[in-house]
C-alpha cells in the first residue's frame, strides 16, 4: 500500500485529525495489527470493533477510526459509520492510481469470471484481484488497498445479498469496465425476483463513468432486456447472433473442452482446459474484457490455457479410478444445472450426483429443488444421492422421473458409509451444494476411506 497520512484519511471519511504521520496498511482485526497501521474498527452482528480499538493501538496500531470516543485522543478519528468509512477512504485510496479496472459481478459464475478474467489481464499487465471470496463491503476495500506503485490493473468482484452493496462498493472500485455473467435466483429471499435482482446487479453503473462499457451475458434472458443509456455494451454469448464474442462448434472432454471463438474481424479455434458450457459463458466474458484493454483474443485464449480452477469450484480429482467433481463452494439453480450438464457429459462407467441444499431461496426454493431433480435425469444420471431437508424435493423429483437409484440422507456419515460401498472404478461423481452444507466432509471422508485401502 502506498502511504498516505492520517490528515488525508480524516479528510477522506469526512472527519478531521491533528495526528501527523503516515500509515501503509489498514486493518480491521486486532489478531492481525501491524506496527503503525491504521485500525477501523468495524460493528459486526456479533462483535463491536469499537470495544477493541485501545487493545489495536497496544497492540501496534498508530491510529483508529471509530464510531465513538475510545479514549485515545489524537490517536482516534471518530465517524458516524465506520463500514461507510472503510469505503470511503478505499475510494480516496484507488483514485491514486491511473489504472484499468475491470468491475465484474453476476449470480452465478463471478468468482470463476474473475479469475479468467484475471488470468487474461495478467498475459499484459501486473494485475490485482480479490482473493478467495473477499467480494464484500469489507472485502472489497481490502482488496483495493493491496494496490501497490507495481499494479497496472485490478479486476475486481462484487457480490451482494441486498439492495444498495454494489451501490456502495463499486463508488469505491470505480470500474473503467464492467461484467455481469447472468441473473438467476440467488438471494430472491431478499430481492424479492429476478427483476430486483438485476437491479442490484446493474448498480455496478453507479460507480462507472457514463461512456464506461458494460460486458454482458446476451444468451441471458434478463441481461439482453437491459439498456444502460451512454454505456456502450458488449455481448458474449453461444446462441444470441449479435453477441460481439460467440463461441461455437463446443466439444467438451474429460478436463477440457473445444470451441471456435468468433469475434470482430476473425475466430480461433482452441482448447481450454476446464468443461462446461457455463464455463465457456466465463471464459468468452474475460476475453471481452482483455480487448478493451489492448490483449489480442489470441493472446487473451492462450493466457486461459493456464486456467486452473480455484478454491473448491468444480475441480476434478482422480482416486482408486474414480473421477471426482468437488464443486461445494456454492450452489443455486442455474450452477447445479451447469454442473449436472458436465457430469452428464463425462465418459463414466456411472454417473453419480451427490446434491445438498441450496440455500437463501427462499419462496421459491421446494420447486427450485423440484427442477434440481428434472435435470438429473435429463442429464442421464445413473444414481443419485442427497443429502438435506430441502433436497428430499430433489431426490422426489429425480424418482418421479425415472432415475432408478435414490437416496436422502440427514447424516453425513451415514451418506458416506453408503457411498464407500456404492463407488466403484470407472464411477464419475459430482458433489455439488450450497457452502453452508459442507458437503466437502463426505469427500474427504470418502478420499481418507480410499487412501486407507491402499
Amino acid at each position: 500500500m502506498k502511504p498516505i497520512t492520517f490528515r488525508q484519511a480524516a479528510q477522506a471519511v469526512g472527519s478531521a485529525t491533528e495526528l501527523d504521520g503516515s500509515f501503509s496498511e489498514v486493518c480491521t482485526d486486532t489478531r492481525k495489527i501491524t506496527p503503525g497501521c491504521l485500525f477501523i474498527a468495524i460493528k459486526g452482528e456479533n462483535f463491536d470493533g469499537n470495544d477493541f480499538a485501545a487493545k489495536a493501538v497496544e497492540s501496534g496500531a498508530q491510529a483508529v477510526i471509530c464510531e465513538r470516543d475510545c479514549g485515545l485522543d489524537s490517536r482516534q478519528i471518530v465517524v458516524e459509520s465506520s463500514r461507510k468509512a472503510l469505503l470511503d477512504l478505499a475510494g480516496y485510496y484507488r483514485s491514486l492510481f491511473r489504472i484499468p479496472v475491470v468491475g465484474i459481478t453476476g449470480s452465478v459464475g463471478k468468482t470463476t469470471t474473475k479469475e479468467m478474467t484475471h488470468a487474461v489481464m495478467s498475459a499484459k499487465y501486473n494485475t490485482l484481484k480479490n482473493e478467495g471470496n473477499l467480494n464484500n463491503e469489507i472485502g472489497v476495500p481490502l482488496t483495493l488497498f493491496r494496490l501497490e506503485k507495481s499494479h497496472e490493473a485490478a479486476v475486481i468482484e462484487m457480490g451482494m445479498s441486498g439492495f444498495d452493496e454494489i451501490s456502495r462498493m463499486t463508488k469505491a472500485v470505480r470500474p473503467d469496465a464492467a461484467i455481469i455473467s447472468n441473473i438467476g435466483v440467488s438471494h430472491i429471499e431478499k430481492l424479492g425476483s429476478r427483476e430486483g435482482i438485476l437491479r442490484a446487479k446493474l448498480e455496478i453503473l453507479h460507480g462507472m463513468s457514463e461512456k464506461a462499457p458494460l460486458i454482458l451475458n446476451g444468451d441471458d434472458e434478463m441481461l439482453v432486456t437491459v439498456r444502460p443509456g451512454a454505456h456502450p455494451v458488449i455481448y458474449y454469448g453461444i446462441d444470441n447472433e449479435n453477441s460481439l464474442f460467440k463461441a461455437s462448434d463446443i466439444t467438451s472432454k474429460e478436463n477440457e473442452t473445444v470451441l471456435t471463438v468468433g469475434f470482430s474481424g476473425g475466430s480461433l479455434r482452441v482448447s481450454l482446459p476446464f468443461t462446461g458450457r457455463h464455463n465457456v459463458y466465463n471464459a468468452l466474458a474475460a476475453v471481452a474484457a482483455g480487448s478493451l484493454f489492448g490483449i489480442e483474443p489470441g493472446d487473451a485464449l492462450e493466457a486461459l490455457k493456464n486456467y486452473v480452477p480455484s478454491g473448491m469450484r468444480q475441480r476434478i480429482n482422480k482416486k482408486s479410478g474414480i473421477t471426482f467433481i468437488e464443486d461445494c463452494y456454492n450452489a443455486s439453480p442455474d450452477s447445479q444445472a451447469a454442473a449436472l450438464s458436465v457430469l452428464g457429459e463425462m465418459k463414466a462407467r456411472r454417473r453419480i450426483a451427490v446434491i445438498g441444499d441450496m440455500l437463501e431461496l427462499g419462496h421459491v426454493s421446494e420447486k427450485a429443488h423440484y427442477d434440481v431433480g428434472v435435470k438429473v435425469a435429463e442429464n442421464g444420471i445413473d444414481a443419485l444421492f442427497t443429502y438435506g431437508e430441502r433436497s428430499r424435493q430433489t431426490a422426489k423429483a429425480a424418482a418421479e422421473c425415472g432415475v432408478k437409484t435414490v437416496e436422502s440422507f440427514d447424516d453425513k456419515q451415514e451418506l458416506s458409509k453408503v457411498l464407500e460401498g456404492f463407488l466403484k472404478e470407472d464411477d464419475a461423481v459430482l458433489f455439488k451444494a450450497s457452502r453452508g452444507m459442507k458437503l466437502e466432509d463426505v469427500i474427504y471422508s470418502i478420499y481418507d476411506y480410499l487412501d486407507s485401502r491402499k
